[in-house]
């Protein structure tokens, strides 16, 4: 399967860092981590709107945003409240009694639930995509096409003493090393740090964070030694500015898997590959416009995941997630 997102990439830019939802538009500006902020445009509508407010991961928020779109095209009287805070800072929104869905680039921490608990918040989790986080570099790079984890966790690592290029493999060029990514509030931070560096949180302190990931894909393009990460869409509406390396779980190079469809699916392309989340305040689908929101995202919505850059769910998957919402809702 090709991923050719080209005719996306200009609306992926145009909802980075404003997301533009629906026919009265609502503009919501992405806060810095922990704040939040919303400003409104008053409804063209005389009728009553009914708001569903949702924040969190960045990398999901594509797929709401996309989905939240078609749905306010079928029912007017309702907006999509969309806020981009990141996964932590989103949950911390849910256990605050805020939100009513919060987006989630990994699964809730123990400490998160224990929180939502102490408040009375019953939550819903449901996988909604796939991901394949993809680690990119300067089109302009022509000396590696293909890292080893090992080698990606030498760059990375907290007290890393990688400044070149050539630190990490004689082979390559005495070029100064530029590293780009998300803060410590995303959830594909925490999912990266994990994966590669076998704790979540532990990262080297020098490199450049933002929790807007255009700001990386910026980052890595104006810098022929630029090396990030973020979510696969990200990667395939930016192809003309970034390259994608392959990962090899192993030492040997010749075993590296580029992320794919297919090697997301079936579990190939290690271990970069991950789902991704909605979590529904259980007491929000007392409201039957949460509900038709809940129900449109795992059905006709679903189109969206691909339309966007992410990858389908299998429909195990998606029945199994289908399954669950409708037991919540009887």
């Amino acid at each position: 399967m090709t991923w050719n997102r080209r005719r996306y990439a200009t609306w992926l830019l145009a909802v980075m860092p404003v997301v533009l939802v629906g026919c009265t538009v609502e503009k919501i500006e992405t806060p810095a981590a922990g704040a939040g902020s919303e400003t409104s445009a008053p409804a063209t509508s005389t009728e009553e709107v009914r708001r569903i407010q949702i924040d969190g991961s960045s990398t999901v928020k594509m797929i709401t945003a996309a989905i939240g779109e078609e749905f306010e095209g079928k029912f007017s009287d309702v907006k999509i409240a969309l806020k981009v805070t990141g996964t932590g800072t989103g949950f911390k929104e849910m256990i605050a009694g805020r939100i009513d869905i919060a987006n989630a680039s990994r699964p809730i921490k123990e400490s998160e639930q224990a929180d939502c608990t102490k408040n009375g918040i019953e939550l819903l989790p449901l996988t909604i995509a796939l991901d394949g986080l993809t680690v990119c570099v300067n089109k302009e790079n022509d000396w590696v096409d293909a890292v080893t984890v090992a080698q990606l966790r030498k760059i990375w690592e907290p007290g890393s003493t990688v400044r070149s290029w050539r630190d990490v493999d004689s082979s390559w060029p005495d070029h100064p090393i530029s590293l780009y990514g998300p803060g410590e509030e995303s959830g594909t931070f925490d999912f990266f740090t994990e994966a590669i560096n076998g704790k979540e949180d532990a990262i080297r302190e020098d490199y450049s964070p933002s929790a807007d990931d255009n700001v990386t894909v910026t980052g890595i393009s104006g810098e022929r030694g630029g090396m990030g990460f973020f979510g696969c869409a990200y990667y395939f509406a930016n192809q003309d500015k970034v390259k994608a390396l392959k990962i090899s779980p192993t030492d040997n190079i010749t075993d590296a898997v580029a992320p794919t469809a297919e090697t997301v699916k079936s579990d190939q392309y290690k271990p970069l590959a991950r789902p991704l989340f909605i979590y529904v305040k259980k007491a929000s689908l007392a409201r039957q416009e949460v509900q038709d929101f809940v129900r449109f995202y795992l059905n006709e919505g679903q189109r969206q995941v691909s339309a966007v850059g992410y990858i389908e769910l299998s429909e195990e998957q998606l029945k199994a997630s289908r399954d669950a919402f409708a037991a919540a809702i009887r």
